[in-house]
């Protein structure tokens, strides 16, 4: 049975599973088109709608992901399933068109020196390359959707002034795009700053719909997802296992954990339509194919009160 929910926190949550892209991009060893399907389509079917599902960028710079039209192809169109993928550039966007996503992910970094160091470019460059993005999707009739990397706080730079982030999406929202996602690129978010940093938004952009991409990097992604559930956020990226961590950021480890992220929703009172047990399956399964142990936790433990046979425990002796 669910709890109560708490009082000022949305009705429903939106989950944007990110581990095939955000999570797999940083795995070393090559994981075939056909895992990545598999993978994808177990997650479907344990309930989740919304997956960031590969990236349109150069194999240079991410071989991990060179399969994307490939792995969009396996997948066929799923119904009631949306498939994003994440574009850094005009030629990125017309091949995530031609694959046939459901809407393109640009992105910039709130700080000049990541910027550089992501996408080896300037911001103003990026922002240049957005809009002739957007231009290109409106013809097209595809969608677009925004991203800030590095919103609250930068490895190279420090701290990133909440002005900067808001001008970022004044910029973006200026090209048409209302949907925005804060990532904390390098697990730096704290609540208070999820707190100064929606509340600014909202009070600059009110018909912005902002959604949240944690890092657990320092233990508190969970923490920030209840400080966003406070704000009204309903919509959360995260990833299975705990995959992730950004490939040019120094000490990027991975992303909140989907399952564990469920789990919390669900243990909030607040229904996610996620099998829960069959996710923590397709966990393992991820930890299994990769060969390494991976951080999620409630894949580990079980919910709340999963039990054990009494029998199946020593007892303590003395």
């Amino acid at each position: 049975m669910l709890r109560p929910m708490r009082d000022g926190f949305p009705n429903r949550v939106q989950i944007v599973e990110v581990g095939t892209r955000d999570g797999f991009q940083s795995v070393n060893k090559w994981i075939p088109t056909s895992t990545k399907a598999a993978t994808l389509k177990a997650m479907i079917a344990a309930g989740l709608r919304v997956f960031e599902a590969t990236s349109f960028v150069s194999p240079r710079a991410v071989p991990q992901l060179r399969d994307g039209a490939e792995l969009l192809a396996q997948l066929g169109k799923p119904e009631g399933v949306t498939l994003t993928a994440l574009v850094p550039n005009l030629r990125g966007a017309e091949a995530a068109i031609a694959a046939g996503v459901d809407a393109l992910v640009v992105f910039v970094s709130a700080s000049e020196s990541h910027n550089q160091k992501n996408l080896n470019r300037s911001r103003a460059s990026s922002l240049a390359q957005i809009e002739a993005v957007c231009a290109h999707a409106a013809e097209a009739g595809a969608r677009v959707q925004g991203a800030i990397a590095t919103a609250f706080g930068c490895p190279f730079e420090g701290e990133v002034p909440v002005a900067e982030v808001v001008r970022i999406a004044q910029s973006l929202h200026a090209m048409g795009i209302r949907r925005l996602t804060l990532g904390d690129t390098t697990g730096m978010a704290t609540p208070p700053l999820v707190q100064e940093r929606v509340q600014a938004l909202r009070a600059a952009l009110p018909d912005l719909e902002i959604a949240l991409h944690f890092h657990n990097t320092r233990g508190v992604g969970l923490a920030n997802v209840m400080t966003g559930l406070a704000e009204g956020i309903w919509i959360y990226e995260s990833s299975i296992a705990g995959l992730g961590g950004c490939p040019f950021a120094p000490g990027a480890t991975g992303n909140i954990c989907t399952e564990d992220l469920v789990y919390l929703l669900e243990e909030c009172g607040i229904e996610t339509g996620v099998d829960l047990e069959a996710l923590c399956h397709v966990a393992r399964e991820v930890e299994a194919a990769l060969g390494t142990t991976l951080p999620g936790q409630v894949m580990k433990a079980g919910a709340r009160l999963q039990t054990s046979a009494v029998d199946s425990v020593r007892t303590a002796c003395g």
